[in-house]
């Protein structure tokens, strides 16, 4: 690697005046005659108009005010968590299959709400497996109320058929 020194700044002028200065570098011409004043440049953001990145008009600084990072559902969440749950405690009892009820509703609230929000709002998967989960977990507790109607029935704890 070896250094190069930068290039010499460019000297004042224009085209057309005999320095030898390609266009761009210098002075702007001056306006037409008949034309009035040129408006004022654009700004570079701040209360009072566009800019780049002002909060009152779009630009490269980022988003604007009110604008924050999508956050997840807090719906989805908890159909997630109660999702997992409701098959395990399905197991041990019937009546904790309801809370695959609970899973499926909120489930599919948050998946809703989601499409609703435009992008404001993640945990579309989460939804879903919540909602899934819940269905697993209504199967279960609905087969631990059979399970139960058949042992309080026939008074066999065991499923053999040993006399």
């Amino acid at each position: 690697m070896s250094y190069t020194p930068p290039p010499p700044p460019p000297e004042e002028g224009g085209p057309g005046d005999g320095s030898g200065t390609p266009p761009g570098y210098g002075a702007p011409p001056p306006p037409p005659p008949g034309y009035g004043t040129p408006p004022p440049p654009p700004g570079y953001g701040g209360p009072t108009g566009p800019g780049y990145g002002g909060p009152t008009g779009p630009g490269y600084g980022g988003q604007g005010p009110g604008y924050g990072a999508p956050r997840a559902n807090t719906k989805a969440v908890v159909a997630l968590v109660i999702g997992i749950a409701s098959p395990l405690l399905g197991l041990c009892c019937f009546l904790f299959g309801l809370a695959g009820i609970a899973a499926v509703v909120l489930g599919r609230q948050a998946q809703n709400e989601i499409a609703a929000s435009a992008g404001s709002q993640t945990g579309q998967g989460m939804a879903k497996a919540g909602f899934i989960l819940g269905i697993v977990g209504t199967v279960v507790g609905v087969l631990g109320l059979i399970w139960t109607i058949y042992v309080a029935a026939t008074g066999d704890f065991q499923f053999t058929n040993t006399p």
